[in-house]
């Protein structure tokens, strides 16, 4: 006998309509394309789990803290203020996280899903209901039924605190998805991702003007100010939600029911921006990937010469190739190359730096958080009436970008390796990229530290300040030139995010904590001798503190060069393959 064959079931008949109910729903496909997701990324390293586990671990503690603390405050005057600015404080964040944080979540963007059969509107009720699974939104359920509890009273506010916190979360999750969804195209540039590097400096700055702001809100008077504050808060969008539970409280039904409707129109509004911009990224063509055909041979000339330009900056042969006086290598660098400043491989050296950090994303985000924080701190002390010593976060932020040289090259590396011939052309490299970082930190740590210092009235500690910096600057340098060659690791090119490649952590680590409290601990016999100065009265021998720390800081780093430099031509199988694994 033979083997039974199953025959498919008949075909409907041509143009009959399609029976009810056989369209699959597309939210438990995406509720389960979310959790697969996240557990596929935890699956990559143990150390990735283990380090999402302790920030999961974290931003539950600081939300269940926070909740507590706004629960804490019921019945206080200034709970509705509190109360109405969180809420604003969590829109504006799920606002802003798309445009730094887009590269690492693969779920906002919506062009992975232009060539599957999906409507946009059942797309957006899939999407909007995944995204409520994760830490964000459970960190906003959280924190926001902390604030609507602050100001509930009574049986009706407690119905329509539930109606608040849904509205909130719904709100700024859709507002997250619109804002990610609007600039698609811009985060998926090179553009955004030079924007998304920098979103370490925007969170550095942001913690700086929170701790003023709670400054400010401890001072006399700082809590009625913020009182007034909350009076224009309250009306922008998921605020008038939670003030709909104090308004429900007070007896004003009439304004929670508007303040309650303004919230939905708004979250209304968003779906709505959400839902053209959907319909535009996945049927409309994308006119900005279409590049027109040149007018005539000229122009293809320039195209091509400016393009090899670009290539040469970075992963060209790195001595010569790109190194013109065009937009990107005029100023301190095309003068460094055509040897006006310093001529033969240092000055090369140098220029070809000075090109990576105008072109490359990664030394330019790193570059600018260290130029913008070591400013702001002084700000800080200045407006806090603080020490001026506080300069000397300047000197070491600048400091610390002397670690992990090679690591940072890439692939670039390989290219440069090739010129490193002898024991003096390893020198010379180091030395060159030693004296990149001097040339633009020494007169930036001069500038930041006398302002400070005029600003506070504190002249007299501008000659011992400006040494200490000085020699941490050096000491840094000194140590950073030696970890570069002993310790480097491989920050992977095709991440933004990743600040080394899996399995080096700990030498992060190491470069990171060990650089720091080396360098700190090279520059004693400065602070030493300062302490010393102090605590014997003898301040008015303080002046001699600059040109020693100037001495010992250049004494420091040129003794590390110059012992550090020719081991580098037998480091370099060892780097190479370090930097392979980029």
């Amino acid at each position: 006998m033979g083997a039974r064959v199953t025959l498919p079931p008949p075909a409907p008949p041509s143009g009959a309509p399609p029976t009810p109910g056989r369209e699959p729903s597309l939210t438990p496909v995406f509720v389960r394309l979310k959790l697969a997701i996240m557990r596929n990324g935890l699956r990559q390293s143990t150390g990735r789990t283990v380090g999402w586990c302790i920030g999961v671990a974290f931003a539950m503690l600081y939300a269940l803290g926070m909740g507590a603390g706004m629960i804490a405050l019921r019945g206080d005057h200034y709970a509705p203020a509190a109360s109405v600015t969180v809420a604003v404080v969590l829109g504006v964040g799920w606002a802003i996280m798309p445009l730094f944080f887009f590269g690492g979540d693969d779920t906002l963007d919506p062009t992975r899903l232009a060539m599957l059969p999906l409507r946009p509107r059942p797309l957006i009720t899939a999407l909007l209901v995944s995204s409520l699974l994760g830490v964000g939104p459970v960190f906003t359920l959280i924190v926001s039924a902390g604030a609507v509890t602050a100001v509930a009273h009574g049986w009706a506010a407690g119905v329509v605190a539930v109606v608040a916190v849904a509205l909130t979360l719904l709100l700024c999750v859709a507002l997250a998805r619109a804002v990610a969804a609007a600039n698609t195209r811009l985060l998926t540039s090179r553009r955004g991702r030079d924007l998304a590097l920098l979103s370490g400096l925007f969170v550095a700055v942001g913690a700086q003007l929170v701790n003023l702001g709670v400054s400010s809100l401890s001072s006399n008077g700082g809590l009625h100010r913020a009182t007034s504050v909350a009076s224009v808060l309250r009306w922008i969008p998921p605020a008038p939600a939670v003030d709909a539970v104090r308004s429900t409280a007070r007896g004003a039904y009439g304004l929670a029911a508007v303040q309650l409707a303004l919230t939905a129109v708004v979250l209304a509004l968003i779906l709505r921006w959400w839902y053209a911009t959907l319909f535009r990224l996945m049927i409309s063509p994308d006119a900005s990937t279409l590049q027109a055909a040149p007018d005539g041979a000229d122009r293809g000339a320039r195209g091509r010469g400016r393009i090899g330009g670009r290539a040469g900056g970075r992963f060209g042969s790195g001595f010569g190739a790109g190194f013109g006086r065009g937009r990107a290598g005029g100023g301190l660098a095309g003068r460094l190359a055509g040897g006006r400043l310093l001529g033969g491989r240092t000055g090369t050296v140098m220029a070809r730096q000075f090109r990576y950090l105008w072109r490359d994303p990664r030394s330019k985000a790193s570059w600018a958080t260290g130029l913008a924080v070591g400013l702001l701190l002084p700000l800080v002390a200045v407006v806090q009436d603080g020490t001026v010593y506080q300069c000397l976060w300047a000197a070491g932020l600048l400091g610390m970008q002397m670690y992990n040289q090679f690591g940072m090259d890439g692939s670039a590396f390989w290219t440069v390796s090739a010129t490193i011939a002898t024991r003096r052309d390893a020198a010379l490299e180091l030395r060159g990229r030693a004296l990149t970082l001097a040339a633009v930190a020494v007169p930036y740590v001069t500038v930041v530290t006398t302002g400070a210092a005029l600003l506070l009235g504190r002249t007299s500690a501008l000659p011992e300040t400006l040494g200490l910096s000085f020699a941490f600057l050096g000491a840094l340098i000194a140590t950073g030139s030696y970890a570069s060659v002993r310790f480097p690791y491989a920050v992977p090119q095709d991440n933004p995010f990743a600040n080394a490649a899996p399995g080096q952590s700990g030498l992060v680590a190491l470069n990171v904590f060990g650089g720091t409290f080396s360098g700190a601990a090279l520059c004693l016999p400065v602070l030493g001798l300062t302490l010393a100065l102090h605590l014997t009265g003898h301040h008015g021998l303080l002046w001699l503190i600059l040109p020693l720390g100037v001495l010992y800081g250049l004494g420091a780093a040129a003794a590390s060069l110059r012992f550090t430099g020719p081991r580098l031509l037998d480091r370099l199988p060892e780097i190479l393959a370090v930097v392979a694994k980029s």
